[in-house]
C-alpha cells in the first residue's frame, strides 16, 4: 500500500511542478524578450529531462546499461506518441503559430547520430564526446537566437506579449524565480518517487529489467514532460508544449547518454539495434505533418498517437 501511496504523491508533485514550470518559463520569456519556444527548448526541456539523467547514471553505475539505453529510447518514443497524444486528446494543440522546423530537423539529426553511434556497440568516451559536442552547438545556437529575438523585442513570429496566455507583464521577478525553482526541483522529485515505487510494484509482478526500462521507467521519466505539456496545452501554449518535447528528446539523446558515457561505458544490447531504435526514429518522423505542414494536433490525432504508443507497449509486453 505504501508503494501505491508514494506513487500517487509523486504524480501530484509532477502535475504541480509542471504547472509552475510552464508559468515560470512563459513569464521569463516575456521578461527577457525571448520567444517562449526558445525557453521551452532549453530551460524547460533540460528540467524535464533531469529524471532521465539521474536514472541513466544510476543504472549504468549499477551495471544495468540496458535500463539506461531503454530509458532514453523509450522516453523519446513516449515523448512524441504519448506526451503529445494525451494533451491533444484533452485540449487539441494549434502547432501552427511558431516555426519549429529548425529544432525539429536538429532532433532528427541527433536521432540519426545516436543510432549510428549505437551500432558501434555502445557509448564510451569518444561517442559521449561526439554527443556532448553536438549538444554544445545546440545550446550555443539557441543562445544566439535568443540574443537576436531579444534585440528585436519579438516573442514569437510577431505575437505581442499580451497574446501569451498566462503571461503577466507586471509579475515580480522573485515570483518567476520561485516558479522556475519549484518546477525544476519538483519534477525530478516527483518522478523519483513515482518511478521507484512503481518499479517496486512491477518487480513484485515479475516484470523483467529490460521491459521496465523501455516501458515503466521510460513512461515514468516522461511524466515531467507529460505534466508540462498538459499544463501548456491547457493554457493554449502549443509552442511551449511542442518545444518541450523536441528539446527534451534532444537532451535525452545528446546530453543524458553523453554525460553517462563520460562516467562509465554504456553498452547497447542487440535488441535495441533490431527494433526499438527504429521505433524511436519512426515516431520522430510522425511529427512531419505538424511541423512542416502546420497540421493541427486535433483530438483525433491525439487518439491516433496514443493508440500507436499503446500498441508499441503491448508488443513489448507480449
Amino acid at each position: 500500500m505504501l508503494n501505491w501511496a508514494f506513487s500517487g504523491v509523486g504524480l501530484v508533485i509532477l502535475l504541480l511542478a509542471g504547472d509552475m514550470l510552464v508559468k515560470g518559463a512563459v513569464n521569463l520569456s516575456l521578461r527577457l524578450g525571448i520567444p517562449a519556444m526558445i525557453i521551452s527548448l532549453t530551460i524547460v526541456a533540460f528540467g524535464t529531462s533531469a529524471p532521465e539523467l539521474l536514472i541513466s547514471l544510476n543504472a549504468t553505475l549499477s551495471g544495468a546499461s540496458g535500463i539506461a539505453v531503454g530509458n532514453v529510447v523509450g522516453s523519446n518514443t513516449a515523448n512524441i506518441l504519448l506526451v503529445l497524444g494525451v494533451p491533444a486528446m484533452l485540449f487539441a494543440l494549434d502547432t501552427s503559430k511558431c516555426d519549429t522546423r529548425a529544432s525539429y530537423f536538429f532532433m532528427l539529426f541527433a536521432t540519426a547520430v545516436f543510432i549510428g553511434l549505437a551500432f558501434t556497440g555502445g557509448f564510451g568516451l569518444w561517442q559521449g564526446g561526439v554527443l556532448l559536442a553536438f549538444l554544445a552547438y545546440y545550446l550555443w545556437k539557441n543562445f544566439t537566437d535568443a540574443q537576436g529575438h531579444r534585440s528585436e523585442g519579438d516573442l514569437c513570429n510577431g505575437d505581442s506579449a499580451s497574446e501569451l496566455e498566462e503571461a503577466d507583464p507586471d509579475i515580480a521577478t522573485w515570483k518567476i524565480a520561485v516558479f522556475l525553482i519549484l518546477g525544476l526541483a519538483g519534477l525530478p522529485l516527483g518522478a523519483d518517487l513515482l518511478v521507484d515505487n512503481a518499479s517496486e510494484i512491477a518487480y513484485r509482478f515479475g516484470i523483467s529489467d529490460a521491459v521496465i526500462g523501455l516501458t515503466l521507467i521510460a513512461v515514468g521519466t516522461s511524466l515531467p514532460e507529460l505534466a508540462t505539456t498538459v499544463a501548456s496545452a491547457f493554457r493554449k501554449q502549443a509552442d511551449v508544449a511542442l518545444g518541450n518535447v523536441i528539446g527534451s528528446n534532444i537532451f535525452n539523446l545528446l546530453g543524458i547518454i553523453g554525460v553517462t558515457a563520460m562516467v562509465d561505458y554504456v553498452a547497447v544490447a542487440p535488441m535495441f539495434l533490431r527494433f526499438d531504435l527504429w521505433v524511436m526514429l519512426a515516431s520522430s518522423l510522425v511529427l512531419i505533418p505538424f511541423v512542416l505542414y502546420k497540421v493541427h494536433l486535433t483530438r483525433l490525432w491525439g487518439v491516433a498517437l496514443t493508440a500507436l504508443y499503446l500498441s508499441y507497449v503491448h508488443f513489448i509486453l507480449a
